[in-house]
C-alpha cells in the first residue's frame, strides 16, 4: 500500500475512534426560530409605446409586459402569470382581442410570439436548415395580426417568466383542468383591468395549446358567469390522445399517421411515380388510411394471402418503405421507426416536429433517431430572441430565466367532469362540441402542417368530425411545413392571412 494511502487510513481510524468517545455534557441548544415568510414583491410591469405596419396598415400600439397575480379567496397571491399584451392606440373596446399560448405542456408563448404573430419575429432559415449560432436577426413582422385585433400572449404557470408565489407549489396548476382554470382566471382579470368584457374574443393555441383551448373553453363558457367566445384558433391540433399512443393493440395511430408519412415520403423523393403535388398524394393516403388500411388492421392475423399482399404493396407506396420492412413490422410502422428508416440508405433521419428537416445520427443502426433535428434546428434562435426582445425592447427586468420549454414534472390528465369518473380515454374534443352547440356564434379554425408528426393532420380531422360538432362552423387549412408552420416564410404569410379572414368573418 502506498505511504500516503496508509497514512490516510491511520488518520481516519484515529478520527473515528475520537468521535466514538462519549461527548462532553453541554446545555441543550434552544430551538431555532422559524424563518419569517419572505414578503411577496409587487408584480413587475413594463409599458412601452411603439408603431408598426402590419398587412400594410400603420398601427400605433402599447406593449405591456407584466406579471398578473392569481390570488386565493383570502387575497393571498398564489402565482404570477407573465403575459405580453399588444393593444392598439387609441383603445377601442369594440376591437377583437386574441389570447394566444403555446403548448408542451411546459412551453412558453415564445414560439407564437417570436415566430408568427408578435410585432417582431426572429429570422431563421425558411428551408429547414439549422439556425446555427447567434446573432439571430430580430425583424419587424408585417404578418402580425395587430391590424385586425389586439393580442395577448400568455405563459401558464411554470413557463416563460410565470411561477408560483410564496408557499404555493407549481403542481397545483399542472394538469389539464387546473391549467385551464388558471388561464381562465387570468383572462377574466385581463378583461376586468382593460375594460374589454364586450369585445369580440378569440382564444388560440398550438400543440398542447389546442388541448388547453378545449379545456379552457369549458372553463370560460361552461359556468354561469361565462365568457362567451367568437372563435377558437387551433394550430397543430391534439385533442383525442387515443389516436396518438402507439400501444400494443391500439390501431388508431397507424391510421392517423399514415398521411403524414406519405407527405414526408413525397417530400424526400421516396415515392415511385409521385403525383405532382403533396396535396394529391395526401388525399390518396387519407382515403387508403381510413378505408382499406383501417379494415386490414382490424382483421389482425386474419389478414392473409392476396389481400395482405395488396395492402402491403399500397402501404409501401405511401410510406416509401420496402415491402420486406413492412412485413417485418406486421404492416404497422411507429413514428420513431419511420424517422429512422425512411432515409436510412442515405444515412439521414427526418424530424418529428417538421419532417422536412434532416438529421445525422451517431450511427445508422437502431430503430429511432438520436434527437429531433427540427427542434434543435430552431431552438437557439427563439431562445435568444425572446430574451433579447423582452429585456431590451420591452424593458421587462427580471432575474428569472425565461423558460422556453420547462420540465413541469407530473401532469394530471384526468377529465373527471366528462362522466363523473376518471377515465383512461383522454379526449378533450367534446368540450369544443358542447361549446359550439351552446354558442351559435362560436367558430373554429384548424391549421395543420403536412410534415407534422407531433400532431398529425388526420388526427384533427378525426377528432372534430365526430357526432356533436356543427361542422359548418369548422374551417380546416393546410400548410407546406410542420408543427410550427410559420418557420416557413410563405406559410407564415398564408397562416396570417387565413386567421385574419377568420377573425374578420365573425
Amino acid at each position: 500500500m502506498p505511504f500516503k494511502a496508509a497514512a490516510f487510513l491511520i488518520s481516519a481510524s484515529l478520527a473515528a475512534a475520537a468521535f466514538a468517545q462519549p461527548p462532553a455534557s453541554r446545555p441543550p441548544e434552544p430551538p431555532k426560530a422559524a424563518e419569517p415568510d419572505r414578503p411577496i414583491p409587487p408584480p413587475i410591469v413594463s409599458v412601452t409605446r411603439h408603431v408598426g405596419t402590419f398587412a400594410g396598415v400603420r398601427v400605433p400600439y402599447v406593449a405591456t409586459a407584466s406579471e398578473t397575480y392569481l390570488k386565493a379567496d383570502d387575497g393571498t397571491p398564489k402565482a404570477a402569470i407573465f403575459s405580453v399584451s399588444y393593444v392598439k392606440e387609441p383603445r377601442d373596446p369594440s376591437r377583437p382581442v386574441v389570447f394566444l399560448y403555446n403548448g408542451g405542456p411546459g412551453s412558453g408563448s415564445v414560439w407564437l410570439q417570436m415566430g408568427a404573430f408578435g410585432p417582431k419575429r426572429v429570422a431563421i432559415p425558411s428551408d429547414a436548415r439549422d439556425d446555427g449560432a447567434p446573432p439571430y436577426p430580430i425583424l419587424d413582422n408585417p404578418d402580425s395580426l395587430l391590424d385586425v385585433a389586439d393580442i395577448v400572449f400568455i405563459d401558464p404557470v411554470g413557463t416563460g417568466f410565470s411561477h408560483p408565489l410564496g408557499k404555493t407549489e407549481g403542481k397545483e396548476y399542472w394538469g389539464v383542468t387546473a391549467d385551464a382554470k388558471s388561464v381562465s382566471q387570468f383572462i377574466r382579470l385581463w378583461l376586468n383591468d382593460n375594460g374589454r368584457w364586450n369585445s369580440p374574443k378569440f382564444i388560440g393555441g398550438e400543440s398542447y395549446g389546442t388541448t388547453r383551448s378545449a379545456a379552457l373553453v369549458n372553463q370560460l363558457e361552461g359556468a354561469y358567469n361565462d365568457v362567451s367566445l367568437n372563435g377558437i384558433i387551433l394550430m397543430s391540433t391534439i385533442l383525442d390522445f387515443s389516436a396518438d399512443i402507439f400501444a400494443q393493440g391500439n390501431e388508431m395511430p397507424y391510421i392517423m399517421y399514415l398521411p403524414t408519412m406519405a407527405a414526408t415520403a413525397w417530400y424526400h423523393h421516396k415515392v415511385a411515380n409521385p403525383p405532382a403535388t403533396v396535396e394529391e398524394f395526401v388525399a390518396e393516403a387519407k382515403d387508403f388510411a381510413t378505408g382499406d388500411y383501417a379494415v386490414a388492421l382490424l382483421k389482425g392475423q386474419r389478414l392473409q394471402g392476396e389481400e395482405r399482399a395488396r395492402i402491403r404493396a399500397k402501404l409501401a407506396r405511401f410510406t416509401g418503405l420496402s415491402e420486406a420492412y413492412l412485413e417485418r413490422a406486421d404492416l404497422r410502422v411507429t413514428d420513431n421507426r419511420f424517422y429512422k428508416e425512411l432515409l436510412r440508405d442515405r444515412g439521414q433521419t427526418v424530424g418529428r416536429l417538421d419532417s422536412r428537416y434532416l438529421g445525422k445520427d451517431y450511427d445508422q443502426a437502431g430503430d429511432r433517431p438520436d434527437n429531433d433535428p427540427s427542434f434543435y434546428g430552431i431552438d437557439g434562435g427563439y431562445t435568444a430572441a425572446i430574451n433579447a426582445y423582452l429585456r431590451d425592447d420591452l424593458g421587462f427586468r427580471s432575474d428569472r430565466s425565461y423558460q422556453t420549454i420547462a420540465g413541469l414534472g407530473s401532469w394530471d390528465w384526468e377529465l373527471k367532469d366528462q362522466g363523473g369518473e376518471a377515465t383512461y380515454y383522454k379526449n378533450v374534443a367534446p368540450y369544443i362540441g358542447k361549446a359550439m352547440r351552446e354558442n351559435a356564434g362560436l367558430k373554429v379554425f384548424v391549421g395543420a402542417g403536412y410534415y407534422d408528426f407531433a400532431t398529425p393532420l388526420l388526427g384533427a380531422e378525426y377528432s372534430l368530425s365526430r357526432t356533436g360538432f356543427p361542422t359548418d362552423r369548422i374551417q380546416f387549412h393546410y400548410y407546406h411545413a410542420g408543427h410550427m408552420m410559420y418557420v416557413h416564410d410563405e406559410d407564415r404569410g398564408k397562416l396570417a392571412r387565413d386567421i385574419r379572414a377568420f377573425i374578420r368573418s365573425r
